[in-house]
């Protein structure tokens, strides 16, 4: 057995269809690898699906189920009991390209790395609001390339569990993630790093990610996002660069500037100045969403999915820093219905 797909799910019985269907496609050895789902307390029918594959797929599939403890605790369980050389992490709202561990495969043979990762991406089939967010997610405007692209900012290529690997080794070496609820796999990475294993990012090996569904999902998620940044430079002072404050700096210069053209003149010249610059960025995302789509509607809707990240991710970084400053050990973001 040299890989084992990874992967934690909860309450998502339809994407885990989708997944399953997907791995079924995948055109790779079924005796060299197992994919294992660990469900973190689901109150849906994800055990009925997974129960109708067992019999289909050519590889071997575990269902393994435990209480609602978080997507950090579902994957050491994966972990723990994985076969394969090679564990890899995927989310549930995923959909595997058929030649994704074929690539992985091949990349390994010619640079044995310890760890590595691969973009997402969205499927020709997805609906416009999907679209829309996987620009702001995959875009250099979006995120600066820091989620798998060969062009970004940040010099360290940190895998996240969307799209993830590590060998046995690290594993036994580090052990597995930690209790954080949102940037557990972010933390893995870094631990990674601080260990002198070698990362590699695989960007041929990317996948379709379907992310959240709507926009008031989409808002909660980057803001807890934001959260987790200032959690993570907790534990990792490198963690937090220049690039992960200018989404929070852009939500204070607004407000400050906005206050200051309420009481001064003067401020609203800086209003007007900083409101052309937002007009500027945001245009140049929408024409840069079109090329990519043709298509009005999702570069309309993908100026919106820029505008909520930037504003929830420098929203939830700046709650973030006002939870530590004010003793609270770990910053945390939407807990209750945090999926509705």
């Amino acid at each position: 057995m040299k890989y084992s797909i990874i992967v934690a799910t909860y309450n998502r019985a339809d994407e885990i269809r989708e997944l399953l269907d997907s791995a079924l496609q995948l055109e790779f050895d079924p005796t060299k690898f197992e994919l294992i789902i660990v469900d973190d307390g689901s109150t849906d029918n994800t055990f009925e699906i997974v129960q109708e594959y067992q019999d289909k797929v050519p590889f071997s599939l575990k269902y393994i189920v435990q209480n609602h403890e978080g997507p950090g605790s579902a994957r050491n369980r994966g972990m723990q009991e994985a076969q394969g050389e090679y564990f890899l992490f995927v989310d549930s709202d995923v959909i595997l390209p058929s030649q994704w561990l074929k690539k992985i495969d091949e990349y390994l043979q010619i640079n044995p790395v310890d760890a590595f990762g691969g973009p997402d991406t969205d499927h020709p089939s997805f609906p416009p609001l999907l679209k829309a967010i996987n620009y702001a997610m995959t875009s250099f405007i979006g995120t600066a390339g820091t989620r798998g692209s060969r062009r970004s900012l940040q010099k360290k290529f940190y895998p996240r569990s969307f799209n993830m690997g590590i060998s046995r080794k690290v594993w036994k070496s580090i052990g597995g993630m930690s209790s954080l609820r949102h940037g557990q796999d972010m933390d893995y990475s870094a631990r990674i790093y601080e260990h002198g294993f070698r990362v590699g990012l695989i960007a041929d090996a990317y996948v379709y990610h379907k992310r959240r569904t709507s926009w008031k999902k989409f808002f909660k998620q980057i803001f807890n996002w934001g959260v987790a940044r200032i959690n993570l430079w907790k534990r990792h002072k490198s963690m937090l660069k220049w690039i992960h404050l200018i989404p929070a700096s852009f939500v204070l210069l607004v407000f400050v500037t906005a206050i200051v053209s309420i009481f001064f003149w003067w401020g609203k010249f800086f209003l007007y100045f900083l409101l052309l610059l937002i007009l500027f960025i945001l245009s140049v995302a929408m024409i840069e969403s079109f090329f990519r789509y043709h298509s009005v509607k999702i570069s309309i809707m993908s100026v919106l999915a820029i505008f909520i990240q930037i504003s929830a991710y420098g929203l939830g970084t700046l709650t973030g820093f006002f939870q530590i400053l004010t003793g609270k050990k770990e910053a945390q973001g939407f807990v209750k219905n945090y999926y509705r």
